[in-house]
């Protein structure tokens, strides 16, 4: 008796330590594919009553999904702020960052970056009735930029003083107010928040913003994740799926 109730004991020990790891068909680590984001971004990724992931909606939100579903895991989306994401990823809070980010060379010395899925490049939003023409006429007026975006880096570069917020929203809203003469942020989210508000227009500078691609970064080294990511992202881009994406969430986010 004494031999099979320490069986039964062991048994019972193997079968919670078995639940414990695999969190009892819950969902662990292992079978969620964790994402993090800033849902600042649209069209790229926004907060929304539908979203494709919950209330997250947008491009990335769907690329996320579809790379979780081609793999057979589940998807969590952490939202947090743009400054962060690189940090929560190294500190194995996030399994992957998709938030509309560049894949700097600086960027690379901490993290590994997908293949890129999408390319955009800077412009300004100005006021309808703005003398801004281009990069050069911002010399002597209010910036605005978004603390992080590449908006704020080419400001940077070109020796300008600015004022960086948070969000996009609070940024062109000072645009919107005249408290600033322009917002230098990315060509697809200027689209929309000129759609959203009256007066404002979108100056284009090719001469002085380069073109930037987007990619997904996961934690340096993490070879498996990023061969998983990488199969999805080259499937969606050669059926062209991720053209489509860009042109439905585009519109929805112009037209909400």
């Amino acid at each position: 008796m004494k031999k099979a109730n320490k069986l039964l004991v062991m048994a019972a020990a193997m079968a919670l330590a078995a639940c414990t790891l695999t969190a009892c068909g819950g969902g662990s680590k292992g079978d969620t594919l964790t994402f993090g984001t800033n849902a600042e971004f649209p069209p790229f990724e926004y907060i929304a009553s539908d979203g494709v992931v919950g209330e997250f909606n947008g491009i990335d939100m769907a690329i996320a999904k579809q790379i979780a579903d081609e793999n057979g895991m589940a998807i969590a989306v952490e939202n947090m702020e743009f400054d962060s994401l690189l940090i929560a990823l190294q500190n194995g809070q996030i399994d992957a960052v998709i938030a509309g980010m560049t894949a700097t060379d600086e960027r690379r010395e901490t993290v590994d970056f997908s293949t890129p899925y999408y390319t955009a490049t800077q412009v300004m939003i100005v006021r309808e009735d703005s003398d801004i023409a281009t990069a050069a006429d911002m010399a002597d007026k209010k910036i605005c930029v978004v603390q992080g975006y590449t908006g704020e880096v080419c400001v940077q570069d070109m020796g300008y003083s600015y004022e960086a917020f948070k969000k996009g929203t609070e940024a062109v809203m000072e645009l919107t107010n005249g408290k600033c003469d322009v917002v230098v942020i990315d060509s697809a989210t200027a689209q929309k928040y000129v759609s959203d508000n009256e007066g404002l227009k979108i100056v284009e500078d090719p001469s002085a913003f380069e073109s930037e691609e987007y990619a997904i970064a996961v934690q340096k080294g993490n070879t498996e994740l990023l061969d998983k990511i990488n199969k999805t992202i080259e499937k969606m881009l050669a059926d062209g799926t991720i053209n489509e994406l860009a042109v439905k969430y585009t519109e929805e986010a112009t037209a909400e």
